[in-house]
């Protein structure tokens, strides 16, 4: 499957979808703000920064407290690019914007970003191999990239151990046990699967490292 088009579309995050994932998403503020500081140690003063699929843009608002950096968040939803720009205009961030687009064909030019981040939301996308192309061909040179999502092979006990670890409902803690098992890690894409992709990529440089349920995967576009 690793480097052809995923043959489901997944659920579309619009509406009531969009509004529960960020109602439980919010939660994550720790572990947020801790990949937050993980970024910033990797962009220079002045540098640009992309999330793609930014949600309802958490990462991308705790990026733009940390650093003099011009941060852009491009997600395809539209309910979750409203929800966001709503949040960075209370927030009263100016130095982020939001953006509704596809990763598959990202509206900006090469050579554009210093550092790409995206979280939680790579194993969704349609065209894996083409959103990688396009990441590379918007950073700059020796820019690098960022994937944050679960483990292929994260087990039960593990997923267990990730739910417990928050604050949630009986109800929310099922309905997330459930999505986890047989939704989420079902797409998920194991070190393999990773490598096989960045192979039909420009990407040369690449490292992994498993966090918890999550595995980054670090890029370079030298």
């Amino acid at each position: 499957m690793a480097g052809k088009q995923k043959p489901y579309k997944g659920i579309a995050m619009e509406g009531f979808i969009a509004t529960w994932y960020a109602k439980n998403a919010a939660g994550d503020r720790d572990e947020l703000f801790k990949q937050a500081q993980t970024v910033a140690q990797h962009v220079p003063s002045g540098g640009r920064i992309l999330e793609v699929a930014p949600g309802p843009g958490y990462l991308a608002l705790e990026l733009a407290k940390l650093g003099n950096f011009e941060v852009t968040g491009l997600d395809i939803s539209h309910t979750f690019v409203r929800m966001a720009r709503e949040a960075a205009q209370k927030a009263g961030a100016a130095n982020v914007e939001f953006m509704q687009g596809d990763v598959a064909v990202m509206p900006f030019s090469a050579n554009t970003f210093d550092f790409v981040v995206c979280r939680a939301a790579f194993k969704n996308f349609g065209n894996p191999v083409r959103a990688l192309n396009e990441m590379h061909r918007v950073l700059k040179l020796n820019g690098q990239a960022l994937i944050i999502d679960l483990r292929k092979d994260a087990s039960n006990e593990e997923i267990e151990n990730y739910i417990q670890g928050r604050d949630m409902s009986a109800f929310t803690a099922l309905i997330t046990r459930m999505t986890f098992r047989r939704m989420l890690r079902p797409r998920a894409y194991s070190r393999d699967d990773f490598a096989a992709m960045i192979g039909k990529t420009p990407f040369q440089h690449y490292e992994f490292k498993e966090q918890g349920i999550g595995l980054e995967v670090w890029l370079r576009a030298a």
